[in-house]
């Protein structure tokens, strides 16, 4: 394990802001709002505030407030944040991202988990982590390596809570190592829904199927040709962009208007974790292993205790009938708000129900 400092050479801000300077944007169809997907005009304003606005060196001072490490696992290089917990015992808690998101997200929990342990990694592939450069790196070779990481930290029993990929990282901790995992808490659940369960949520597998064909081209792509696409979005940081905010407008409880959900800094903090340490490729393959993950594609019963915090505009979680197949719930909070992105929209709410379930983990 070695202690990290982020510090970016000014010359890739430049090349930054003269790429985003030299962006030969598309014409729109009037009036097409994001219909057609990202909203141009919305985009261009986006991208002239991450140009000229935003400012990476207070994102950067940021970073390096928190302990940051860099462990070497199964060939891989994890980017870590490990902020020690106050208090006599605290509990070690692994706090895990998705995508399109990264460790930013729980930027804004972590004073409300002050007397955690917390462990906050980049995915492998992810923002500042290195990049696998073999086959094989699926869900449950990254659980395996997340797993490592936390008893190498010396966490030998831990939670670990998730959402998006993080949520199914969760899952396979919870299923493959319950000697080291206590609980997990999740804002979305991975199931396969068979009957007669499915007769019973019929009206939920329906709109799943609807959401699915009008939204899911991009897991699609991303399972099937993802070099074909990460190519462009490695060198133009407004392909890069309009790939990524298309999904927190999507995805989050945003109402149509993404600045009310989300602030710029933030969404411009969380496109640096892809642009600079180019890791666009190695998220985007994350979703073509998982068609090659033999272990994944067994759903394997969860075997630890489960908490789902299922905020109102998450799209990935399963109804509660459907997820108890899989998982072993013994709490289910329905959130008054939030979506997809829930610890950066809804921070307080999310860690609230955290502190709940360890509480009851511990009792």
């Amino acid at each position: 394990m070695v202690p990290v400092t982020i510090d970016i050479p000014e010359s890739e801000l430049v090349d930054l802001k003269d790429r985003l300077a030299r962006t030969r944007w598309p014409k729109q169809i009037e009036g097409a709002g994001w219909d057609y997907g990202t909203n141009v005009d919305y985009l261009r304003d986006f991208c002239d505030y991450w140009r000229n606005d935003y400012d990476w060196r207070a994102t950067e001072a940021t970073l390096n407030s928190y302990p940051q490490y860099r462990a070497t696992i199964d060939g891989v290089d994890i980017h870590f944040w490990h902020i020690r917990g106050t208090g006599a015992n605290p509990i070690p808690l692994l706090l895990l991202h998705g995508w399109p998101g990264s460790i930013w997200e729980f930027r804004y929990c972590i004073d409300g988990l002050a007397d955690f342990d917390l462990v906050i990694p980049c995915l492998p592939g992810f923002g500042f982590s290195s990049m696998p450069t073999e086959r094989g790196w699926g869900v449950t070779r990254m659980a395996h390596a997340l797993n490592a990481l936390m008893v190498g930290l010396g966490h030998d029993r831990y939670i670990a809570q998730g959402g998006d990929w993080g949520g199914i990282l969760c899952a396979h901790l919870g299923a493959d190592y319950p000697e080291h995992v206590m609980g997990i808490h999740v804002n979305r659940t991975w199931v396969e829904i068979t009957e007669p369960i499915r007769s019973q949520v019929a009206e939920w597998v329906k709109w799943d199927s609807d959401f699915r064909k009008r939204e899911a081209a991009y897991s699609l792509l991303q399972k099937t040709k993802p070099d074909s696409l990460t190519v462009a979005q490695n060198d133009s940081p407004a392909g890069l962009a309009a790939w990524i905010l298309e999904k927190f407008h999507t995805w989050g409880d945003t109402h149509g208007d993404l600045d009310s959900a989300f602030r710029r800094e933030d969404l411009a903090a969380n496109l640096m974790f892809y642009w600079l340490p180019a890791s666009a490729p190695g998220s985007a393959r994350i979703y073509y292993e998982l068609q090659y993950d033999e272990r994944a594609l067994l759903r394997l019963p969860v075997r630890v205790p489960t908490a789902v915090a299922e905020f109102p505009r998450e799209t990935f979680l399963a109804p509660r009938l459907a997820s108890e197949q899989r998982y072993p719930i013994v709490s289910w909070t329905t959130m008054p708000a939030g979506g997809h992105f829930a610890a950066l929209e809804q921070p307080q709410l999310l860690v609230d129900d955290i502190r709940q379930f360890a509480e009851q983990l511990t009792r």
